[in-house]
């Protein structure tokens, strides 16, 4: 069983925070010796407790107050990570605590940190199923196609511990990253012809353009659209720009003198 994932049980903040490992590759002295040091990081970290139950405002005092004791060393304590890599993000994760997330983001946290095994947070709350902390994370604007050391993505996680509404969530996130990536593309070569397949006309130019803001537009006001409507968005745009590609890349003729007389 690898640590990042749910174990059976979610009984106590100890189990949320412990490090089970892969039976066929810890024995049980090890599992032993890592689940002693895990009630020590319970112990000691002060940011675990509001951090697993929510208190948003606790740990705003200990970051922002400097009366807290704890004041000087909050990032450290934040950061500070266990035999596998894993930080208080990853507990808070685990512990489905969106708001938890949000509040310590804005502290500069890299949301995309991996642990040994590859896992990110994303990975993390697709395991566990926690659909809200999935969506404070996208809204976040984490990487939703890092891989784990399995070259999984989160959606791929969440499918293998059957977390349904996370594949499905997961799944429309990709959707709506492939639409914007897409149009960042396009936007691009316009802008940047050498890096496009040949020279573009100016109406060409002002078709693509165009057709690049009304999609961002659409996605700034369609934030609730479905997989299929965003799929529709991208072929719609790709219908548009394709057949100007195309001619871009093809080499244009040049007329002789032979032909001009």
């Amino acid at each position: 069983m690898e640590s990042e994932v749910p174990p059976e049980s979610e009984s106590s903040e100890k189990l949320i925070f412990s490090s089970p490992q892969e039976e066929e590759e810890e024995d049980d002295s090890e599992k032993e010796k890592e689940s002693r040091e895990a009630e020590e990081t319970v112990t000691i970290n002060p940011l675990l407790s509001p951090a697993l139950t929510g208190d948003v405002e606790g740990l705003q005092k200990i970051f922002e107050d400097p009366e807290n004791s704890h004041h000087g060393q909050a990032m450290q304590l934040l950061l500070e990570e266990d035999i596998v890599g894993r930080n208080l993000l990853y507990a808070a994760c685990m512990a489905g605590q969106s708001d938890v997330i949000r509040a310590l983001a804005k502290y500069g946290v890299n949301l995309n940190e991996k642990t040994t095994r590859g896992y990110t947070l994303l990975h993390c709350a697709a395991a566990w199923g926690r659909l809200e902390t999935l969506k404070a994370l996208v809204e976040l604007d984490v990487d939703i196609e890092a891989l784990n050391f399995r070259e999984e993505r989160a959606r791929d996680v969440a499918a293998r511990y059957s977390q349904t509404e996370c594949v499905e969530f997961l799944d429309w996130a990709e959707a709506r990253l492939a639409l914007k990536k897409y149009i960042a593309k396009v936007s691009a070569t316009v802008t940047d012809t050498e890096k496009g397949p040949g020279k573009l006309y100016k109406e060409d130019k002002n078709i693509l353009l165009s057709a690049c803001r009304l999609k961002n537009e659409w996605l700034e006001t369609h934030l609730e659209a479905s997989i299929n409507e965003l799929f529709e968005q991208k072929q719609q745009l790709e219908d548009i720009v394709t057949p100007i590609f195309t001619k871009m890349a093809t080499p244009r003729q040049v007329k002789s003198a032979k032909s001009v007389q």
